[in-house]
């Protein structure tokens, strides 16, 4: 009968040595007792002294009456055998399924650096770790995330000379240890080499390095031996993270408490695991950079302080979803000691709407220093420049011109009051809105929102107009304007969000009305528990507030 083949499973290599639990006892034995004889035919192991099997011819030669000698393994044992190494490459394939899974399922590069941690550490049977993320084209970013250790002992590994260390070799791109007869420690596959193929392999930087014995070995840096000492570990396990297109992303080592090193098997199902993870964190990485463009971008295109104007005090809360997208604000000093407040939202997301935003923003700053007076005037300009530079594009817009309060310097003349009595501080505030959401003004005798005509975006019509709104907000009252995401990233219809949002400025404090920080601080927090910068929302977020002094 022809013996069964092991078959092969994809990813696992049948050569390698079986798991312990599941080892052919005559393989395991034969190869502990080099004493007993393991024929090269395939035939069952022989003790010393053992009678052979006869050979075939002198078998057929035999006597009918003489029964030849029984083989030690039956078939059925070879089979059973069998079934139990495909049973132990199963278990490990299925392992290897959950934890890449789990890895796929990770959205940030920090919860992956933490996952791969987890994972490894399961695989090569350590407790504790850190990961050192250094990209090696330069752009970063560069981070370092511990398992099992805190931030202080992150910083004592860190004290360790980097010649010493087994992952900085490898982000170093040294030669393995030993190379050059100094250090006896030796790199993972280095065992059974001939002494001439070390040398070679030890030309070329560091794969694998693995520290089995650090109390023992006694050709170590000390201060490397001091600090495991101190943290308590006595073994680690270095690989590098390598993926394109950016190549050396970083690496990673696990800590054993106790003097210990992998097994071939572990080492085998780790590199499966880490060239996934390597992939993976690489993807991450450049959707990581993207967003931080888009983000720096952003940034830059939007103001980088509030202006100072006599009489008002200004906050702002602003954040941008991980694609980065078209909600903008703007607060410019105008002529003649007058304010301008705008605020809206261009369509899309990504760096094409970024730009856009940024475009939609800069002509309106130009429009507004030539005839801010007229609000109407500097939406119409506005959205005549958007059909005809970017026809496919609409945005929403609001735009306020903030009268400077008569009687103060470049303002009107105060209007006579009985008894010469001056109210210095009442102002006028002409605003219009192209399809954004109406102001809300906040005071101890109101909360309410603004009454602005309906109309619609900028781009939708061939022809845009809508009338102007004047408000004086009286002193001690705060105009709050806002874009639609805060309203959004509740998760209720619109018409909840405005009710929850009216809510929530009624609900503000009186001794901190006078604050526009913490007005728009106890705003966020109300509408947004989550907080402000929540990565799983694709909405961005502007609340801008302008508090009129007393």
């Amino acid at each position: 009968m022809t013996a069964p083949h092991v078959p092969k499973v994809a990813g696992i290599e049948p050569a390698l040595p079986a798991p312990t639990h599941t080892v052919d006892p005559r393989v395991g034995k034969a190869a502990a007792d080099p004493a007993i004889e393991t024929p090269s035919d395939g035939s069952p192991p022989t003790l010393p002294g053992a009678p052979r099997d006869p050979a075939p011819d002198a078998a057929s030669d035999a006597a009918p009456g003489d029964a030849p000698d029984a083989p030690d393994v039956s078939v059925v044992d070879q089979l059973a055998a069998v079934q139990d190494r495909l049973a132990g490459w199963i278990s490990d394939l299925s392992t290897l399924h959950d934890l890449t899974e789990q890895l796929a399922r990770t959205r940030t590069v920090e919860d992956a650096l933490h996952e791969l941690l987890r994972a490894g550490a399961s695989l090569v049977g350590a407790r504790r770790g850190l990961v050192v993320l250094a990209p090696a084209d330069g752009f970063g970013p560069e981070t370092t995330v511990g398992l099992g250790l805190g931030h202080a002992e992150i910083g004592t590994i860190e004290t360790i000379p980097r010649r010493a260390l087994s992952y900085a070799r490898i982000l170093d791109g040294l030669p393995e240890p030993g190379a050059t007869g100094d250090d006896t420690r030796h790199a993972a596959g280095d065992a059974g080499r001939p002494p001439g193929a070390r040398g070679a392999a030890a030309a070329g930087p560091c794969t694998e390095i693995s520290e089995p014995d650090i109390p023992g070995e006694k050709d170590l840096d000390p201060r490397l031996r001091e600090v495991a000492a101190r943290l308590g570990y006595a073994a680690s396990y270095a690989v590098p993270l390598t993926a394109a297109p950016i190549g050396r992303t970083g690496a990673a080592v696990w800590l054993y408490d106790e003097p210990a090193e992998p097994t071939e098997r572990q080492r085998h199902l780790i590199g499966l695991y880490r060239a996934h993870a390597a992939e993976h964190l690489a993807r991450l990485l450049e959707l990581h950079r993207t967003r931080q463009a888009v983000r720096i971008l952003r940034e830059e295109l939007l103001p980088h302080r509030l202006p100072r104007v006599p009489g008002v005090r200004l906050a702002v809360r602003h954040s941008s979803g991980p694609r980065g997208g078209g909600d903008w604000y703007d607060a410019l000093p105008l002529p003649d000691g007058a304010l301008g407040l705008a605020i809206g939202s261009v369509t899309g997301s990504g760096p094409s709407a970024v730009a856009a935003m940024g475009r939609l923003r800069a002509s309106l700053r130009a429009y507004a220093v030539m005839e801010g007076e007229d609000p109407v005037a500097v939406l119409s300009d506005l959205e005549l420049l958007l059909r005809l530079t970017e026809p496919a594009r609409s945005a929403t817009a609001l735009f306020a011109f903030t009268e400077p309060p008569p009687g103060a310097p470049g303002g009107p003349p105060a209007p006579p009051m009985p008894g010469g009595i001056t109210d210095p501080f009442a102002r006028k505030i002409v605003l219009a809105g192209a399809g954004h959401c109406p102001p809300l003004i906040l005071g101890d005798l109101r909360t309410e929102y603004v009454e602005t005509s309906l109309s619609a975006p900028l781009g939708m019509l061939a022809c845009w107009e809508a009338p102007s709104v004047e408000i004086e907000p009286a002193a001690g009252e705060t105009l709050l304007l806002y874009s639609d995401g805060l309203l959004h990233r509740t998760g209720e219809p619109m018409d909840r969000a405005f009710t929850r949002l009216h809510a929530a400025a009624a609900g503000v404090p009186r001794a901190v009305r006078h604050d526009p920080e913490a007005v728009v601080d106890h705003i966020v927090r109300t509408m947004l528990p989550q907080g402000l910068d929540d990565p799983l929302s694709e909405e961005d977020v502007v609340l801008l507030a302008a508090y009129f002094e007393e």
